[in-house]
């Protein structure tokens, strides 16, 4: 394989959020692509341990990132944008929360666009980045592709998940995924996941609101409207690596979904 791949990760994305916000573009997804509503993150289930371990196929326990405060790893395990940038392919993010910045080591980052959601508020700041991928991704075509979207998981913290601000927060973000895969569906296999869900004003637990997320996989090599088997987010570096014809780092412990 030698796919493209544009992974879109809406932070904090329930899986039953998607059919129920009221934008009729989320049960399209489901036609389109092989899915899982109930795939698990890892715990804790908070944004950036999420994140290193989507990226790294490592639990937490093993990358060392427990909060939302980086640290380096006393003994590192490759990332996603390292295995892949090793191999001669090119990298870009697109994202709107800063500490996603250590996702990636120096270097391996062709393109890097980042908009501070707090400053300008989460929907200002989801536009700019959906509008910046769509320009620089039709412009320079990179092999692999992360957009992150974080209004969401701000209206759950601010009004409550699965409240109605939230499903607004939802519907306006499947409207950014749109835009990406009708314009890059072609050109791209395309990954739509989430870091973790919520409950309340919150998240962190073993709780599976906490714990579940959606994995929606279009592409050649996926099932339209089919369910994917047992998928966990490390299992997420494994399956873009393949797809890319990329081998996987030797200590990633997820399996790929193909």
């Amino acid at each position: 394989m030698n796919q493209k791949v544009l992974l879109i990760l809406v932070d904090g994305l329930r899986p039953d959020i998607i059919t129920a916000c009221g934008n009729p573009y989320g049960s399209r997804l489901l036609e389109l692509g092989s899915y899982s509503l109930e795939a698990e993150t890892v715990y804790p289930s908070v944004t950036l341990p999420c994140h290193m371990s989507l990226f790294h196929s490592v639990t937490p326990d093993r990358h060392g990132i427990l909060t939302n405060t980086y640290v380096p790893m006393s003994r590192p395990v490759k990332g996603l944008c390292e295995q892949l940038s090793a191999a001669g392919k090119t990298c870009a993010f697109f994202y709107n929360w800063e500490e996603l910045r250590d996702l990636s080591r120096p270097s391996s980052l062709a393109y890097s666009f980042f908009v501070s959601g707090s400053a300008c508020t989460y929907e200002k700041a989801n536009e700019m980045v959906t509008e910046n991928a769509l320009a620089y991704i039709s412009e320079e075509k990179p092999d692999f592709a992360f957009v992150y979207l974080g209004l969401t998981d701000s209206a759950g913290h601010s009004y409550g998940w699965m409240t109605e601000k939230y499903a607004q927060a939802s519907a306006l973000s499947l409207e950014e995924i749109q835009r990406l895969v009708e314009r890059f569906g072609e050109e791209y296999s395309i990954i739509i996941t989430a870091d973790h869900g919520g409950h309340g004003r919150d998240h962190g637990t073993r709780m599976p609101e906490d714990m579940r997320i959606p994995v929606i996989c279009i592409g050649p090599d996926f099932a339209p409207a089919s369910h994917l088997p047992e998928a966990n987010i490390c299992d997420l570096a494994p399956t873009i690596a393949e797809l890319m014809g990329v081998p996987v780092s030797k200590e990633w412990e997820g399996k790929s979904l193909l």
